[in-house]
């Protein structure tokens, strides 16, 4: 049980060192024509837009198992 809340807070250490880190500085690897001055490591519009739908489509599954 202490290794799995662990991994848990782990992950969730983890995504909070990134979200600070991709608010704070720029990326060094972005460089060439197509690249950002502003450019994160992670794309947290794509990333919030996934979890929504994941959130929906376990809100409707729920509904549908719920309702048998």
């Amino acid at each position: 049980m202490q290794t799995f809340v662990g991994m848990i807070l782990g992950a969730l250490l983890l995504v909070c060192g990134v979200y600070v880190y991709d608010s704070m500085q720029t990326s060094s690897v972005a460089n060439g024509q197509v690249a950002q001055a502003n450019r994160t490591i992670v794309n947290w519009d794509v990333a919030a837009a996934d979890w929504a739908k994941l959130k929906n489509r376990a809100h409707e599954d729920w509904v549908k198992i719920s309702s048998k």
